[in-house]
């Protein structure tokens, strides 16, 4: 391990990776189709990563292509009881030396890997999360390059900050520092199927800050981070330091969560699971040696709210591209619109306009906005919050509403009136193409802001649209902890690292902000340290002389 003494070494201002094009003619366009291309070739086995190990159970379970689930893009080897004990064992042993290296060093691999990602290693995620979570090519762009290229430029300069944050003072005789050391014990990631770049970000972010990852990523989620390992390795991340090991959460989760050595825990998933892990650990408190952190993000009930003064083409925007960008399945996308009656009828007209002519298919046709859902499962849930609005005389399907899986898992985008502002579709989360809209009296605004504030248990994302600055002030002031990410004539949508901070509180998750200092803050453990120049030699203080 080199030691690079007599240097005080800077971080790169970190800048957002461009987003590509892809448009017609461009050698990205190109360098892309033929990455599709080539991974639709193969049919690979995906391995067990322990160690820089290869590990094969021979319990597989298949990648399919959710818009053309006939096609199988891999295999993988899921883990069972001994191949997670021997990943928590793996990782353990990596702590020894991992939390040794120099931070320059630790910053310079994942600098590495930003830079690997931005170029020969962008077509393959590109394509990769393309075909295994059927997004169209500019959601994987900005998802599988921009933001995880983002995550490691940016978190790698967070470090830096984290690490410069001393005491300010220390009177003559001392010197007062701290030092941010890593926990002790290894992170448990769990990963989401939704963004690739999550799937980087939530076991890289604690590595970067010099702790050691057991890694379980979603089964619906298993390819296109096999090739994120792939580029780790490439980048020079030690052997044991990211323990890749796909498999059932039961089965892992039971193993990893009731380990001593579980020193905390970064996820993004749905609330059930994340409350059923928090669970576990307050029963096996007792039995770790240390309190774990516990960081995780879980969705939300996302709102846009418009006031009469709004824009109506804008809002209409902003609805289409926030409910239905990626069928719906970002954590933030809009599930439910507060709309005023004085522009219901323009907005509705303008919706329908919008809604028809969005092109559905397979995300290879670059002239496709919509795609499939994850699986059959989700194909399901969705489609039976349809049924159950369909069958209810307190709402009406505006446009939309078709379902069809027998090619692939398609859901047209769906847009649902309600006259019960607390109908189901109102509160519960489907993750899908579905937006639910009330439409209130002009006269009732700060009355329905309080209604959308009580409606939903979460509180991620949220957006207002209107013209008029006090409304705008008003709806700031009564939706304060409805949304951790809020949006004022915007899409609730799009959270950029290093630009808005990502996460919510509620029961959308302890809105520790990926994208930001304030979670890699969660992955050290401060150790303050004084030194005195000159001792005292005596014990008795002035107080005590006699007079």
């Amino acid at each position: 391990m080199f030691l690079f003494n007599n240097s005080i070494v800077k971080i790169p201002y970190p800048e957002n990776e461009p987003v590509y094009s892809y448009a017609p003619g461009t050698k990205e366009r190109e360098l892309l189709k033929e990455a599709i291309n080539d991974l639709k070739s193969q049919k690979i086995e995906i391995p067990l990563i322990i160690g820089g190990k290869e590990i094969r159970t021979g319990k597989l379970a298949k990648v399919v292509c959710p818009h053309d689930h006939s096609h199988v893009l891999a295999e993988y080897h899921q883990a069972g009881e001994k191949e997670v004990k021997l990943a928590i064992d793996t990782a353990f042993e990596a702590w020894k030396e991992w939390q040794k290296f120099r931070w320059e060093e630790r910053a310079a691999i994942f600098l590495k890997a930003a830079e690997l990602l931005s170029g020969k290693y962008r077509y393959i995620l590109n394509a990769a999360t393309m075909l295994s979570a059927s997004k169209n090519v500019f959601q994987a762009e900005i998802d599988s390059a921009c933001e995880l290229i983002d995550f490691w430029r940016f978190n790698t300069y967070f470090m830096q900050q984290i690490y410069t944050d001393q005491p300010p003072y220390s009177p003559k005789p001392t010197w007062n520092y701290v030092q941010h050391r890593p926990l002790e014990g290894f992170i448990f990631a769990v990963t989401p199927f939704n963004f690739t770049s999550i799937g980087g970000n939530l076991p890289t972010a604690p590595a970067i800050m010099g702790n050691v990852v057991v890694w379980k990523p979603a089964s619906t989620a298993v390819y296109a981070p096999y090739f994120i390992m792939k580029l780790l390795k490439e980048a020079g991340v030690p052997d044991g330091v990211i323990n890749f090991i796909p498999g059932p959460g039961s089965v892992v989760g039971n193993i990893v969560l009731r380990d001593p050595n579980l020193a905390g825990i970064h996820f993004t998933g749905s609330t059930e699971v994340f409350q059923n892990m928090w669970k576990i650990v307050g029963e096996n408190i007792k039995n770790y040696k240390y309190y774990p952190r516990i960081v995780g993000e879980t969705g939300g009930k996302d709102f846009v709210f418009a006031h009469s003064s709004a824009d109506v083409k804008k809002l209409v925007t902003a609805l289409v591209r926030g409910a239905y960008e990626y069928q719906g399945q970002k954590c933030s996308a809009a599930s439910r619109a507060y709309l005023p009656k004085s522009l219901w009828k323009d907005v509705k007209e303008l919706m329908v306009e919008e809604i028809k002519s969005i092109k559905i298919g397979n995300p290879e046709d670059f002239t496709n906005f919509f795609n499939a859902v994850i699986d059959e499962a989700a194909f399901e849930n969705i489609k039976s919050y349809i049924d159950y609005a369909k069958k209810s005389n307190e709402a009406e399907i505006i446009v939309g509403g078709g379902c069809d899986k027998s090619v692939g898992y398609f859901i047209e985008p769906t847009l649902v009136e309600t006259t019960n502002p607390k109908f189901k579709l109102m509160e519960e989360e489907i993750f899908g193409p579905v937006l639910t809209v009330y439409v209130y009296d002009d006269d009732k605004y700060e009355e329905t802001l309080e209604l959308c504030n009580s409606t939903s248990p979460y509180g991620l994302t949220g957006a207002i649209f209107g013209e008029d600055r006090q409304a705008i002030s008003i709806a700031l002031e009564k939706l304060e902890y409805a949304a951790g990410n809020f949006y004022v004539n915007d899409k609730p949508t799009g959270a950029v690292v290093g630009q808005q901070p990502f996460g919510g509180s509620r029961a959308s998750g302890t809105n520790d902000k990926a994208g930001s200092y304030l979670n890699l803050i969660r992955w050290v453990t401060p150790r303050t340290v004084k030194e005195n120049f000159d001792a005292p030699e005596d014990y008795r203080y002035p107080f005590m002389s006699e007079e």
